[in-house]
């Protein structure tokens, strides 16, 4: 028991230490925290704008208008998700904290928003049943240059905290796309025509979760959500942070 206590001490020690050489940063303004148990500073409290109703009944994404089911892109357009669920508007501090997520190697802000998927979507997400949570995947080249996937840190948190297998292993990207924030929706589907491809052997699952950082358009998790029920998966839905326009 004693050398338990002793483990236990010396363990909050390190962790100190560690926050003091590597201290956490606010997800929103970036400046250093020192409640290692937080990820949000005191002045930004009550940045995230969490999505409330209306939202689409399609892609979640929140529009203005109660009697509205869908939103403009949803109505044009057919989606081969079956419904996607987000988390957050996007201001101007959840740009910028998505901003650093991708490009900045902060990956500890999938943790905080995670945590946030799981409070708040967690109901929902339950619902579904799914039986994997799959991240978009990167290609290769963009991997092996930023070292992180987001969408994979993302639902790792998620996968931990809801008890819900990740699967990195049925979707691979063969298509390294050009970026998708200056080009409109048409060009974002002919960008990503063909850009997932299946590597397992065989898929057997018939409800899956698809985890991404920003919807836009849908064109990416469209394109992924293809390649699933081509593989035969019968239900596949979306979760992302922040749906939006860019």
């Amino acid at each position: 028991m004693q050398v338990f206590k002793l483990k236990s001490k010396l363990l909050r020690i390190v962790d100190v230490i560690l926050g003091l050489i590597y201290p956490e940063r606010c997800v929103f303004c970036d400046r250093v925290i020192w409640q290692t148990d937080d990820f949000v500073c005191p002045g930004c409290k009550g940045s995230l704008s969490l999505v409330k109703e209306p939202y689409c009944m399609k892609c979640g994404k929140q529009i203005d208008k109660e009697a509205q089911e869908l939103c403009g892109d949803c109505e044009r357009k057919q989606h081969y998700f079956d419904r996607g669920f987000t988390l957050c508007c996007y201001n101007d501090p959840v740009r910028e904290s998505m901003y650093r997520l991708k490009y900045k190697n902060r990956q500890r802000y999938a943790l905080y928003y995670g945590r946030k998927i799981s409070e708040v979507l967690g109901e929902r997400v339950k619902e579904l049943k799914a039986e994997a949570l799959i991240p978009i995947p990167l290609h290769e080249d963009r991997y092996r240059k930023r070292g992180y996937n987001q969408a994979e840190l993302l639902a790792g948190e998620v996968g931990r905290i809801m008890n819900i297998p990740v699967r990195t292993d049925i979707l691979k990207r063969v298509k390294n796309t050009q970026a998708q924030k200056t080009q409109d929706a048409e060009a974002r589907r002919a960008n990503l025509k063909n850009a997932f491809q299946i590597c397992a052997n065989d898929v057997k699952l018939s409800t899956a979760i698809l985890i991404d950082d920003i919807y836009t358009t849908g064109s990416t998790v469209d394109e992924a959500a293809r390649a699933l029920k081509e593989a035969g998966v019968d239900q596949v839905y979306v979760v992302t942070v922040v749906a939006g326009s860019v």
